[in-house]
């Protein structure tokens, strides 16, 4: 008997399902480019649009629920795209952010692990759905490394919808940007008040040094060569994955999450090597196309109805986001640290690689490329680090 979620739908097909989700992805990023729906994206980022179209087609029956895709897209795509995003990571730049960045860096990351039972407790536990632990550990993800690592979260606790969180994740993120924007003109203030160590901003100058900037036109060759990889790893990967046993109660590290890791940390792994030199042919850019390509799909099986929760969520967000912050304030005092530090090292979470350099230009033009190593030094330990919340949630709920 066929599943009426997939009959009832007006394109069953996989390959015209998957066709679908592209097309929707091109014209979501072919909007992006356009000047006057520039602020439309300013406020509502594309990552928003490429969950939530593919979410509402479901919702009216274009697309299914379920589908072989689906399935297809979440076994080849989530661990080709984090693979092809920590090989173009260089970590010997990320090693010379200084003293003072780097530990306000991981105290940025270590306040989002230690915010996640604090917010749960708070809120998350009164939220009806008995998979709101799970949600907000993908969300952790998210706010210590990135959407590839809300993904990979999201399919290591067996998350069905990511719909509240992905409202919560553009809120909290672009609110919280526009505070720390508006609060560069205050520097000087907060700088006087922990007594900012001046010199502290030169420590930078190393990794400054260090930022590869170098771009050059993808040949086809480069492509083949990138594309091959990340399938290959992908595959590679996945049987590791199926190869390993099942840890924790509840079940946090499944196959999926032993696929996840075996791809960042060869990823990872493979930076020191001379195949990093992939980034300048696009690496990165290919892996993060591969990444909003899942996303696309992560959309179409959501359930609309579960937007409902998003207020609490969105509670839950703010009380997280709170101990987050006094816990960097609290580091910047104890360190001396201007406030530069503390924008970027909490924008470089929360936010990621697309804001963090934003606002790190904000408050000094030319340290924008501090605020990206943050950022993918976030990635580097966001997975780790989300999944350690998706423990302690897990035990907290007493799933």
């Amino acid at each position: 008997m066929p599943d009426p979620v997939v009959a009832d739908a007006l394109v069953t097909d996989p390959n015209a399902v998957a066709a679908v989700l592209a097309a929707v992805l091109a014209g979501v990023f072919a909007l992006e480019r356009l000047p006057a729906l520039q602020r439309v994206f300013a406020v509502l980022p594309g990552v928003l649009w490429a969950y939530f179209v593919p979410t509402l087609l479901t919702a009216a029956g274009v697309t299914p629920r379920a589908s072989p895709a689906y399935d297809w897209f979440s076994y080849a795509l989530l661990p080709m795209s984090l693979f092809l995003v920590m090989l173009s990571v260089d970590l010997r730049a990320v090693a010379s952010l200084g003293r003072m960045a780097t530990v306000m860096m991981l105290v940025g990351a270590g306040s989002i692990v230690l915010g996640a039972p604090v917010a749960y407790l708070a809120v998350g536990q009164f939220i009806a759905d008995p998979d709101a632990w799970k949600g907000l550990a993908a969300l952790s993800g998210s706010w210590i490394g990135g959407t590839a690592n809300m993904l990979a979260i999201q399919e290591s606790v067996g998350l069905d919808s990511l719909g509240p969180i992905i409202v919560v994740d553009t809120v909290v993120a672009y609110g919280w940007m526009a505070v720390l924007l508006a609060l560069a003109r205050r520097q000087g203030a907060f700088d006087r008040w922990t007594r900012a160590d001046p010199s502290a901003l030169d420590g930078v100058n190393a990794a400054l040094a260090r930022v590869d900037t170098e771009r050059r036109p993808a040949t086809t060759g480069a492509l083949a060569v990138i594309v091959g990889l990340g399938f290959a790893a992908a595959v590679v990967a996945r049987t590791v994955g199926a190869a390993l046993p099942t840890l924790g109660t509840p079940t946090v590290v499944t196959a999926g999450t032993w696929a996840v890791l075996a791809a960042v940390t060869a990823g990872l792994a493979l930076s020191a090597t001379p195949l990093r030199r992939l980034e300048a042919d696009g690496a990165s850019r290919v892996g993060y196309a591969a990444l909003y390509l899942l996303l696309t799909s992560v959309g179409a099986q959501a359930d609309l109805a579960s937007i409902v929760d998003a207020p609490l969520y969105l509670a839950a967000g703010l009380v997280w986001l709170a101990v987050h912050v006094a816990l960097l304030v609290a580091a910047a005092k104890l360190l001396r640290a201007p406030l530069f530090f503390v924008a970027t090292a909490s924008m470089a979470g929360i936010g990621g690689p697309v804001s963090a350099p934003v606002v790190a230009g904000a408050y000094h033009p030319a340290m924008a490329p501090v605020g990206l190593l943050m950022a993918v030094a976030g990635y580097v330990l966001g997975i780790y680090g989300a999944l350690a919340v998706a423990y302690v949630l897990g035990q907290l709920a007493g799933a």
